[in-house]
């Protein structure tokens, strides 16, 4: 498997001083990641709270992490502004008064697949070239048409849970949020094939299907103790960026077993697990490996030393504090 590859330059150093950073809480696992590193995170946050406006949402987050009224933003100085959703740029201009892109340096991250016509999805700042488009996956950039803005690929970054896998239930294990509502996006359909299996996450405990358990939403170090029991973990979305769920249970050190969709099959090294697009095929191995659990704990060794090593948070936040201080550089001197 090939590491991650670093972005930033040979010789490059960071610069000593902390860039300020306006950006929404809105991907909370990837959001966990960004705030770790060594800037200061200020994000909008309105009484009622709601997708413009939550705020830290109550999370554990460093005291860099600050909650800040929209009305004050006018009059607070800006470094860059990290956008995720399409309307937070009118938002930004409105209560930063100043253009993102042209007043003050901006970078959208895009986190999802497109929808509909995929191979022509045009991305909503396509047609900038002062918006630094960031994408999670190398798959979505293969996927979106960018257009002339801009690109740069940073990959997930995910802190380490540790090893906590025993595998000592004989059952697999999904993680999927909402899996009714999404269906055939998520493989709910699927899971039957992989059963026994137990399925976690947001509006997991609807799952009424056969050899299906339903478990429900966990926090997260019970989930990561609870997915640690079980023999191996399933990955069936047909459409999906790349689950976070997915790396946090190779670093875990469980096996797993993928369909060879979008960006699992970069994710997924040989020696870590099955990837397919044959159900059948990971139908078997999922079955294979619930009765030798010593396979399954040797494949999870193998899936943790992969995750730890493309995935690994320093990596991830060196990357963004290369990416932030060259989009901040290049707009003081323009």
């Amino acid at each position: 498997m090939t590491d991650r590859v670093v972005l930033s330059r040979p010789g490059w150093s960071a610069p000593t001083q902390p860039l300020r950073i306006m950006v929404w809480h809105v991907h909370g696992a990837w959001m966990t990641s960004f705030v770790h590193g060594r800037h200061e995170y200020l994000l909008p946050t309105l009484p009622e709270g709601g997708p413009w406006g939550g705020g830290r949402c109550g999370r554990d987050w460093p005291r860099a992490v600050r909650e800040v009224h929209p009305d004050d933003f006018a009059n607070t100085e800006i470094d860059a502004v990290v956008l995720q959703r399409p309307r937070e740029i009118e938002l930004a201009e409105r209560w930063l008064r100043r253009r993102p892109g042209r007043d003050v340096p901006a970078v959208y991250v895009e986190h999802n697949t497109p929808k509909g016509c995929v191979p022509n999805t045009r991305h909503p700042v396509a047609d900038r070239d002062d918006v630094h488009l960031v994408h999670v996956t190398h798959f979505n950039d293969l996927v979106w048409d960018s257009g002339r803005a801009p690109v740069t690929v940073i990959e997930h970054g995910v802190p380490d849970p540790g090893q906590r896998y025993t595998g000592e239930l004989g059952r697999s294990a999904a993680v999927i949020n909402e899996p009714m509502r999404r269906w055939r996006v998520t493989g709910t359909d699927l899971l039957p094939r992989f059963a026994p299996v137990d399925v976690f996450g947001i509006a997991a405990d609807q799952v009424r299907l056969p050899g299906v358990r339903p478990i429900g939403d966990l926090p997260t170090a019970r989930l990561h103790a609870e997915l640690g029991r079980r023999r191996v973990y399933v990955h069936p979305p047909r459409w999906t960026s790349l689950g976070l769920s997915l790396i946090e249970a190779m670093q875990l050190g469980m096996p797993v077993v993928a369909l060879a969709t979008t960006e699992a099959v970069e994710a997924v090294p040989p020696e870590a697990g099955v990837v397919s697009t044959r159900v059948a095929v990971l139908e078997r191995a999922v079955h294979e490996l619930i009765a030798d659990p010593a396979l399954a704990a040797q494949l999870g060794k193998c899936a943790r030393h992969a995750a730890l090593a493309r995935y690994g948070l320093a990596a991830f936040l060196r990357d963004w504090d290369w990416l932030l201080t060259e989009i901040v550089e290049r707009g003081r001197h323009a």
